[in-house]
């Protein structure tokens, strides 16, 4: 079992990176990214005025999904009872409040904590609607009781901590938990859940290949599965054959849903495990949302390779790194993993 600072930090790193890759083309088609980057696309981090690359909402919601697990993990070791997906929906409530969201009165008791006074989480970089929606009802949604019908990414492209923190079963199961707060659709938050679960089995020590596999077999035992794990077979399918990657993105999809984003990223981890940078720069050019499926790739890729693999130069350069630095960090002292 490998449990060290440089997977984890890998993970969260590597989905900034991804994420702050794909930001800049997330709504363009691929012959416009090829327009406008040349044949090759988008391959090098775009640097703002501040001086760093952007991160999105996918990299911000990760943070908080972070610091709503390591908040539960402190009650939890104080020996009192803690809903955790009640902590982390308070931490999305937080969040909300960053993307220029009035408090809640309700709520004044949880509006806390040194991530809200970090000013470059107070952007607005696209955020999902549904997630906006669905936190701003004052209603938390579960998987007994779904908030909408939602399938976007919104609810998968946050919870690579929770793979961090978590044991592969358990943290399949509040993967899938933490999503349906926002996404009440099956596929919106099994894909959770099987992210969750792929990572914490990627932290383990397990070859990509076999996390796969084995992430199919346990989600094959949650009903309405069907979605997901069949984009998942087909994604190694594709990884394994000889067609190009323009192909395979085609019969995924584009990753705007759970299930695409999790099938695309799946093929591009396991078809360019050896190589961060190549792999990174392939998963966010394409027709897709390409910076949920460059930050999923990524944290994939950086729970297996490791902070090691990642270029320094895009670590220096990616935004709010010390915050993901000292998250991982911590998710790594308190990890039941």
């Amino acid at each position: 079992m490998k449990r060290k600072s440089e997977y984890f930090q890998g993970c969260l790193i590597g989905g900034a990176i991804g994420d702050a890759l794909g930001w800049p083309v997330e709504f363009m088609r691929y012959s416009q990214i090829k327009g406008k980057y040349g044949k090759e696309g988008i391959h090098d981090l775009v640097i703002s005025s501040s001086g760093k690359a952007e991160i999105t909402d996918d990299t911000q919601m990760t943070i908080f999904t972070a610091e709503g697990i390591l908040r539960a993990d402190s009650v939890l070791n104080n020996q009192q009872i803690c809903d955790e997906a009640l902590s982390v929906y308070y931490s999305y409530q937080r969040w909300l409040i960053t993307q220029g969201y009035t408090k809640v009165k309700e709520y004044e008791h949880i509006y806390d904590g040194w991530l809200l006074n970090k000013v470059e989480l107070n952007a607005r970089r696209a955020p999902g609607n549904t997630c906006l929606s669905a936190l701003s009802s004052k209603k938390q949604g579960s998987i007994n009781n779904p908030i909408n019908n939602s399938k976007g990414c919104g609810g998968i492209m946050r919870v690579a901590p929770v793979g961090l923190y978590y044991e592969k079963e358990k943290a399949f199961v509040m993967g899938a938990e933490f999503a349906a707060i926002t996404h009440g659709h099956p596929s919106g938050y099994l894909s959770a859940g099987a992210f969750a679960f792929l990572i914490a089995s990627l932290i383990e020590g397990n070859e990509i290949e076999l996390a796969i596999n084995e992430t199919i077999a346990e989600l094959i035992n949650y009903d309405n599965h069907k979605e997901c794990s069949d984009i998942l077979v087909k994604a190694l399918e594709l990884a394994k054959s000889n067609v190009s990657d323009e192909e395979a993105i085609s019969e995924l999809g584009e990753g705007w849903v759970g299930e695409e984003a999790l099938g695309i990223s799946v093929y591009f981890s396991l078809k360019y495990s050896n190589d961060f940078e190549k792999g990174l720069i392939a998963s966010v050019n394409h027709d897709g949302d390409s910076d949920s499926t460059g930050s999923i790739t990524r944290n994939i890729l950086g729970a297996y390779l490791g902070l090691g693999k990642i270029p320094m130069k895009w670590m220096e350069s990616v935004e709010l790194k010390d915050v993901l630095l000292r998250l991982a960090n911590e998710l790594l002292n308190k990890s039941s993993n």
